[in-house]
């Protein structure tokens, strides 16, 4: 039996398709045709295979590159910004004056005492005590935890500063050698420094001489402060004394002018006001006994710069330098040493009295005596000699 002739295809397209009959099947052309092609889901999965391989190819390349770029960056969240301590060996750190938390934080990473400076905030914002860290040299171990060097940090015994102490009376050389062999700072720098006064802080009335400004006593200076601070910091604190003395900016000169020769002459502070108001006396004074010369030894000892001795002898007190007040009356141009604080108080306020002489009559006590008259100092004269007389080395 024949079947009838199909009027459309399974595609829906019209065809003119025959029956081909044989061995027991029924085909039509287009069928037949069909079963030379390879079958189309096929050809289209392999095709999905192949871009889904590719897919992950490029998934994977990805996830290799983010790996490397981002382990770095994991590995810094989960690895920690501190070391465990205690660290070990030694290193010297230096904390300036002014340096902050952060600043402080930044030297010790850089010095690999700690591990980050993070850390070492972290450290000092749980501890109040951070806030008393001072200048100084402190010596810390390597690769310490953070807390172990704020602890190091905030005990003021591990501290060590550059300290120099300058005593009363020294001249301005005698200050700078002073300085130069406490600090290292070299001598020269010292000289440098003074030909520019301005800078120091020095003020117009003392005409650019330093002489006088160095203020005796203890200082701490930063590691690294150069001879114009170091200068800078002593003038400060010679007229912040004039101040706290009660002298007027226009006295400052002549005040420590006197307070110089006050600390020349005295070895203790019971006798400062009285030499002070010898100086007013004679000064006062045009006429006899003293006719305006103050003839002060310390003055001519500045003039020819030698120490050592008590007295003086008849050739320094010849000399033709306007400090020596045996040849020139009034005052010297100005300060002949550095005086301290004892000083300049009894020079800004003498001690009442009519004394004109006064003279050590044993520099080994410093025993101390004054008078009104020529006749009285003549007396006291011959006592100090009799001193110089048994210490014939020292007169």
């Amino acid at each position: 039996m024949t079947e009838p002739h199909l009027e459309h295809s399974i595609f829906g397209g019209q065809h003119d398709e025959h029956v081909e009959e044989g061995h027991g099947s029924v085909q039509t052309r287009s069928q037949a045709r069909d079963r030379t092609r390879p079958p189309r889901r096929r050809r289209g999965r392999g095709r999905r295979r192949g871009i889904l391989v590719i897919a992950l190819a490029i998934v994977a390349v990805a996830g290799f590159a983010a790996y490397t770029v981002l382990r770095p960056v994991v590995d810094g969240f989960l690895e920690s910004n501190d070391y465990p301590g205690p660290g070990s060996g030694s290193v010297q750190v230096v904390v300036n004056d002014g340096d902050s938390g952060r600043a402080i934080g930044a030297t010790l990473q850089k010095a690999d005492v700690v591990k980050s400076a993070k850390a070492f905030l972290d450290a000092a914002a749980g501890d109040s005590r951070a806030s008393a860290i001072q200048p100084g040299t402190y010596t810390l171990k390597k690769q310490m935890s953070a807390k172990g060097a704020l602890a190091t940090l905030v005990n003021p015994a591990n501290r060590t500063v550059p300290r120099v102490t300058i005593r009363e009376g020294l001249w301005k050389n005698e200050v700078f050698a002073a300085l130069s062999k406490s600090t290292g700072v070299p001598l020269a720098q010292y000289t440098a420094a003074a030909k520019d006064p301005g800078s120091l802080g020095l003020p117009a009335s003392a005409k650019g001489n330093l002489e006088g400004y160095l203020f005796p006593s203890t200082y701490e200076f930063p590691a690294k402060a150069t001879a114009g601070e170091q200068l800078r910091t002593m003038v400060a604190k010679t007229l912040s004394e004039l101040d706290a003395a009660g002298v007027a900016e226009a006295d400052r000169e002549r005040t420590l002018t006197v307070a110089s020769i006050v600390e020349g002459e005295v070895s203790g502070d019971a006798d400062r006001g009285k030499v002070a108001r010898v100086i007013e006396n004679r000064l006062k004074t045009s006429g006899p006994p003293t006719n305006g010369y103050l003839q002060m030894d310390s003055t001519v000892h500045y003039a020819v710069q030698k120490r050592g001795r008590a007295g003086t002898s008849d050739a320094d007190r010849r000399s033709t330098s306007p400090y020596n007040t045996y040849k020139h009356p009034g005052l010297p141009p100005g300060p002949i040493n550095s005086p301290g604080a004892a000083s300049i108080k009894a020079a800004a306020a003498p001690t009442p009295g009519g004394w004109f002489f006064f003279v050590t009559v044993d520099p080994d006590t410093g025993e101390t005596k004054f008078a009104t008259t020529a006749a009285e100092h003549a007396r006291n004269v011959q006592e100090f000699r009799a001193w110089c007389r048994g210490h014939a080395d020292r007169c």
